[in-house]
This record gives C-alpha cells, sequence and structure tokens, in this order.
C-alpha cells in the first residue's frame, strides 16, 4: 500500500495533505525517514510514524454480502438508487472487490484491505468467478462446444468452463466459471450463442461461497480466514482462458 494512502486511511489526513506531509519529512517508516508518498508499506508489520508518533493502522474489515438483485454496487449511483454500501455497517468505509451489474445477484466481497482485492481481482492472479444462470433459448450441443472452445468477444477471446445443471425446450440452466472479468462477460457469451440470460447469480468467487445466505444478508469474515483463502487461492496454478473448458 502507498504510504499517502495508508495515512489518508489512517485519518491522519486527506490524502494530497497526507503526501504533504511525506514530502516534508514528517515521516518515519521503521525508524527511516520517508519523502516519497508512493514509497510502498505493509500495514500488518511495517511500523509509521507521524512527527514521532505512532499511526495505528486501520481496522480491517470483510464483508461477504448476497447482493440483491436491483442493487447498484457503485458507491456513487446516479440518484438515489440503494448500493450494496447500504446494506454493511457505514463504518469503516469499505469498497467491492469486483463488481456485479444491477440486474446480477450473488456474492460480493466488501473490505477497506486494497492487497486483499487486488489478489482477488487482478488479472494475473486468474482467480475464478462462478455463476448459476437461467437462460432463455436453444442450448444445443454445437452451442456449448463453442462456448467451451471460447467466444470472440471486443475485448479478445474469452474462455470458460460450462456445466449444464438442466435443459428442456427454450430454456437452460448453466454454472458458468470464468477467470476474466469484462464487462457483461457471461450475457454477451451466451448471446453470441442465442441465449437470453433471464437471471445470474454468483455462487462462488475463488475459495469463497455463497451458501445459503439470503439475499440482503452478510456475513463477517475474520481476517485470518480472509487472507489465508486469498494466500492459498494466490498459490494454486490456474489454466490460461485459451484452456478452459
Amino acid at each position: 500500500m502507498r504510504l499517502a494512502h495508508f495515512l489518508s486511511r489512517a485519518g491522519i489526513a486527506s490524502r494530497r495533505n497526507s503526501e504533504e506531509i511525506v514530502r516534508a519529512g514528517g515521516v518515519a517508516v521503521n525508524g527511516r525517514v520517508v519523502t516519497d508518498p508512493a514509497f510502498g508499506v505493509d500495514e500488518r508489520s511495517d511500523k509509521v510514524a507521524v512527527h514521532g508518533r505512532r499511526v495505528v493502522p486501520p481496522l480491517l474489515v470483510y464483508y461477504l454480502l448476497h447482493k440483491p438483485k436491483g442493487v447498484v454496487s457503485s458507491a456513487n449511483p446516479q440518484g438515489r438508487r440503494r448500493t450494496v454500501f447500504d446494506l454493511v455497517p457505514p463504518e469503516p468505509r469499505v469498497f467491492a472487490a469486483g463488481r456485479l451489474d444491477t440486474d446480477s445477484s450473488g456474492l460480493l466481497l466488501l473490505t477497506n484491505d486494497g492487497d486483499f482485492v487486488e489478489k482477488l481481482t487482478h488479472p494475473r492472479y486468474e482467480v475464478p468467478k462462478t455463476y448459476r444462470v437461467n437462460a432463455e433459448g436453444e442450448l444445443t450441443d454445437a452451442a456449448l462446444s463453442a462456448l467451451k472452445k471460447g467466444i470472440w468477444l471486443a475485448e479478445g477471446k474469452m474462455g470458460g468452463q460450462f456445466r449444464v445443471v438442466r435443459k428442456g425446450r427454450g430454456f437452460a440452466v448453466l454454472d458458468v466459471t470464468i477467470t476474466q472479468g469484462v464487462n457483461r462477460q457471461v450475457r454477451r457469451m451466451l448471446a453470441k450463442v442465442g441465449l437470453k440470460v433471464r437471471s445470474l447469480m454468483r455462487t462462488h468467487f475463488g475459495p469463497f461461497r455463497l451458501g445459503k445466505l439470503p439475499p440482503g444478508a452478510f456475513r463477517v469474515l475474520k481476517s485470518a480466514e480472509a487472507r489465508a483463502a486469498v494466500d492459498v487461492e494466490k498459490a494454486a496454478p490456474r489454466r490460461s482462458d485459451g484452456d478452459a473448458t
């Protein structure tokens, strides 16, 4: 985490004023004065002091939320729409690890731990996300084969794992797992083979699962539980998108 970011999150000053304090030589990390606001610090192990006074790292919180359909994932929605941040405690302030479309539901992680979010969302970690999808249309063998081979979207070729839960005349229910995260990816991939998504619910995000948590409810993850799970997930090798079946 950048030093100036650490200070602003700890309530020392705004981000800009924190940068000025650092440049002026008022901050020491592990006993050494640091004048670069972008200097990286580990909030769990580094000792940061401002004008000789120790800065207590902010309390890290982790919420696993079942986002209901119709609730916005953005902190600044247009109008007075309800957001996911209305469903969790207001303090400390948190942000979402990735997003879910307003018309989608399911597992959403909210935290103030930037390192945790990066390990879950940065493309290099290829963390899998699984969705239960109810779609309208005929899921033919050819369509399923095309999905498994990969679908070309504007952003490039997108792959995934597709498990048919059940299907019938004019409908299909699938579990779709992807490691990319382009905008409305699952909906767009299925549309390419003639399927229209009627409902989409995220059931898994890396090592975390939604389980039977009801819509609008959340559970608090212990810090050790959250970070240990992500560290295991980070260490696990992943197939490239082109190899997904």
